[in-house]
């Protein structure tokens, strides 16, 4: 029942924007799938799911690329609470400020997620900056950075 189960998350998420586990949780009772969140939540992590950004502040599962692509989301997670200080967009550019020594990691990250709105990055000691494809999109990254940073 868990692989069939978890076949069909990877299904439904790639054929549908699920934003969040209860939306997924309807899906899966749509197709006749019983769950609680609970077994959602411990699928999510086993399958190693991403929120990536769709436009307009709407973020979506995904299937991370490989178990990389998850290492990756942790330590980025890890680095923007321990050491960004700040954060700023312009346009189609977002700035990172960070603890002194931390930008270079920050940006490390970001580019071994392979996040396709991000155009490329440049690091120094304590700054960051990305660019991203559009202003929109980098509008969307700085409302994910505050939600992580909550």
């Amino acid at each position: 029942m868990k692989s069939k189960r978890q076949a069909e998350i990877l299904r439904l998420i790639e054929e549908n924007n699920v934003e969040t586990q209860d939306h997924l949780l309807e899906l899966l009772r749509e197709r006749g799938i019983k769950a609680t969140q609970a077994t959602i939540s411990r699928d999510i992590k086993e399958l190693h799911l991403l929120k990536e950004p769709v436009g307009n502040g709407v973020y979506k599962y995904s299937a991370a690329k490989s178990r990389t692509t998850h290492n990756f989301a942790g330590r980025l997670q890890n680095i923007f609470r321990e050491g960004v200080t700040s954060f700023d967009v312009a346009q189609n550019i977002v700035v990172i400020k960070t603890m002194p020594g931390l930008a270079s990691a920050a940006a490390a990250a970001l580019d071994g997620m392979e996040i396709s709105e991000i155009v490329g990055s440049l690091a120094g000691d304590d700054t960051a900056i990305l660019i991203m494809r559009t202003s929109e999109a980098a509008r969307s990254f700085c409302s994910e950075i505050h939600e992580m940073l909550k």
